[in-house]
């Protein structure tokens, strides 16, 4: 099971730090990734990490202000989110995978991963 929350209403260039409890094996087991959803848009992948984070990837426009790590003895993994922009409004959703993530696992595809949160809604305004 996997509980997200953090999210919150920010101003453009504002900071947010999204957290994402697993619960029922420990987190080591899986790969885990943050996708989001805007109003009236597809769901699209954020970011991902490998088990031991070893291996890290981001969606591009999120490059530079996105920061995903996890703390596998806490089985929490986080997203710290800085320079907010108000394209970044969307409910944001961890997600997790049994599946070894690597650059070919097709990891920024939904179908790919097969557990899920319920979301945290993070609103920017300008």
């Amino acid at each position: 099971q996997l509980q997200a929350c953090g999210g919150g209403s920010v101003q453009t260039g504002g900071s947010l730090n999204l957290s994402c409890a697993i619960s029922g094996r420990p987190s080591s087991n899986y790969a885990v990734a943050w996708f989001r959803q805007a109003p009236g848009k597809d769901r699209e992948f954020v970011s991902a990490a490998s088990r031991t984070a070893h291996l890290k990837y981001y969606t591009d426009s999120v490059k530079g202000r996105f920061t995903m790590f996890r703390d596998n003895s806490e089985n929490t993994v986080y997203l710290r989110i800085n320079s907010l922009k108000p394209e970044d409004t969307a409910v944001y959703y961890c997600a997790a995978t049994s599946r070894t993530l690597w650059s070919g696992s097709g990891y920024n595809s939904a179908g790919v991963w097969h557990y899920w949160g319920q979301g945290t809604l993070v609103t920017v305004s300008s």
